[in-house]
């Protein structure tokens, strides 16, 4: 393979969506305008994944290694490290306060101090059998002055902090981890994909107005809740895009591959928004006669499905506590966004205003075409959360180098400049300037 070094002027991130239905490697760096310009694109059919956890190691490592080799030939980049997102049925969140004294002569704050209370929040008593994902900085708080998101260099005598932190079982991280690796590949970073989503599609004007994230995978449906520009709520629920599959196959008796099909080509979320009642025929398996299926009775049994799989989102959003504060309401994404009429079907069970999120906002050139649809939003904001030096996880010595080395090992730099510090990367994950407008039409 032909390496293009020139490519290694800016620094170049990998993210690599393993989901329930596909598995997804996006290559991209940043322009001087801040948009992110994708250098390459591999996508590969997932089958040993369920429901966000990996179930067998083999074909994982083995559709990891299609998509990868994909997106190298599309970038020519040799990739060698990736930033992972994880979900599954095992994340859970809570909120923590962290509290400590200050013993600096001045009574100043300065960045270690916040460095300490951040790494003291790694250190809290999880459920046995799990491990921190993400430790996320929501506010500050200096003796009694609340509401703070900077607090270097104010002066007191206490500091606390109130963090969203995320959990997941150590199995499913340690099976993501051992694929990757056996794919021949390093993790620089797990990340939480409702996160990686929600950097993709939602405007920093929805995450301080208040949004819910709503992003309808295979086999989950990842949710994220912002107000005031901070993390409130994630939560991960256990069905997706692939239970209504299974609906449709088993309803009409008719192939997993069929059932699939009449889902993207003739499916509605909504069934009264069927106007014309066409039969569609599919060919029975070998000498047996077609099924004639009317698109009618198709959209009624996928809108049963989809209202029992928005019924739970809507319970989380009661549930985090924001019901009442959505003013921007909800923003779906993932490949069950691109189901027809999906952004009534979610308004008429919730009752909140909705639209569906592209990542196309964020891209400036490159393969923008192929990735500028729901689906891809997940590895679209595992790059700009790579490219924003954001690290919300503990390192994995064992499985972990640093980019820079990989990189440099091919005549470039994958991380430019010095080691960015903590008190930035909170600065950047609350200054984040990114927008998007785009809406996807059925």
């Amino acid at each position: 393979m032909s390496i293009d070094k020139s490519l290694y002027t800016e620094q170049i991130v990998v993210g690599l969506d393993i989901g329930t239905t596909k598995i997804c490697a996006i290559v991209g760096k940043r322009n001087e305008f801040g948009k992110i310009n994708i250098l390459g694109v591999g996508k590969s059919h997932s089958d040993g994944v369920s429901r966000g956890v990996v179930v067998n190691i083999e074909k994982t490592v083995q559709a990891i290694r299609e998509a990868v080799t994909e997106a190298e030939k599309h970038s020519g980049i040799k990739i060698e490290v990736v930033h992972v997102g994880i979900a599954g049925e095992h994340v859970r969140s809570m909120q923590h306060k962290g509290i400590i004294t200050l013993s600096h002569p001045d009574f100043e704050i300065v960045p270690d101090d916040v460095n300490r209370l951040h790494e003291d929040m790694f250190k809290i008593a999880t459920q046995p059998g799990t491990e921190i994902i993400h430790v996320l900085p929501q506010e500050y708080t200096v003796d009694s002055q609340a509401g703070i998101i900077d607090p270097v260099g104010m002066s007191g005598v206490r500091l606390e902090g109130n963090f969203h932190i995320v959990t997941g079982q150590t199995t499913a991280a340690n099976n993501i981890y051992k694929c990757v690796v056996r794919a021949g590949l390093e993790v620089e970073e797990l990340i939480l994909e409702p996160l990686a989503s929600s950097a993709a599609v939602l405007t920093e004007e929805e995450k301080e107005a208040g949004v819910c994230l709503v992003d309808i995978g295979g086999g989950t449906t990842d949710i994220a809740v912002f107000e005031n520009n901070i993390i409130r709520h994630t939560a991960v629920i256990p069905f997706g895009g692939n239970i209504v599959t299974e609906d449709i196959k088993h309803g009409f008796k008719v192939m997993k591959k069929h059932a699939e099909l009449l889902k993207q080509q003739y499916g509605s979320a909504l069934a009264d928004a069927v106007t014309e009642d066409v039969i569609i025929s599919i060919p029975g398996p070998r000498d047996r006669p077609a099924k004639e299926i009317h698109r009618s009775m198709l959209a009624q049994v996928i809108q049963s499905r989809m209202e029992e799989i928005l019924e739970f989102v809507l319970a989380e959003i009661k549930n985090s506590g924001y019901e009442d504060k959505l003013v921007a309401g909800i923003v779906v994404t993932g490949g069950g966004a691109q189901l027809a009429h999906m952004k009534q079907c979610v308004e008429y069970v919730t009752g909140i205003d909705t639209r569906i999120g592209l990542p196309g906002e964020h891209l400036a050139s490159g393969l923008v075409d192929e990735v500028n649809f729901p689906m891809f939003a997940t590895g679209t904001g595992l790059v700009i959360m790579g490219l924003s030096g954001t690290d919300h996880a503990p390192a994995r010595t064992s499985s972990r180098r640093d980019a820079t080395t990989v990189f440099q090992q091919r005549g470039g730099s994958s991380r430019s400049g010095p080691k960015i510090s903590f008190i930035d990367k909170v600065k950047t994950w609350f200054e984040s300037t990114l927008t998007n407008t785009g809406e996807f039409i059925e």
